[in-house]
């Protein structure tokens, strides 16, 4: 039975789109929902300080995203707990998973990378493949 949902959030369209499905199947079962929003650092940080400056820029990059998050959630009576990291998307979303054992990740079929993935988004692809519980790739 599915008690935890992951929602991946990056602001696209398609990420949003990707909420909605998950809240329509959170609200008869009762499930949590949990957004993750991973800002990837574009160089290597020197120091610890600047680990904690970039991961205080995704916050703020993201928040206008998981603002607009909540108040779809909360429309349908769902309380989201939204998450922003800082890593490789990828990577930082299957050890999310794994760490904090969600039944279903949901993804919306193209982020921002739809200019160079015409297909299938390289994160969403690469998620379907590696993630360590079943997902639901939205359209």
């Amino acid at each position: 039975m599915l008690t935890k949902i992951l929602v991946g959030l990056d602001g696209s369209r398609h990420s949003f789109k990707a909420l909605e499905e998950a809240v329509l199947l959170a609200v008869p079962a009762g499930m949590e929902v949990h957004s993750i929003s991973v800002e990837e650092i574009p160089r290597y940080p020197g120091t610890i300080g600047e680990v904690i400056e970039e991961k205080a820029t995704a916050n703020t990059t993201f928040g206008a995203a998981i603002a607009e998050a909540r108040r779809i959630a909360e429309a349908k009576g769902v309380n989201l707990q939204s998450h922003v990291l800082v890593g490789h998307e990828v990577r930082t979303i299957v050890e999310f998973v794994r760490a904090h054992e969600y039944d279903l990740l949901v993804l919306g079929f193209m982020g921002h990378s739809a200019i160079y993935d015409r297909i299938m988004g390289g994160t969403c692809q690469n998620l379907v493949r590696l993630a360590p519980c079943s997902v639901l790739v939205v359209k």
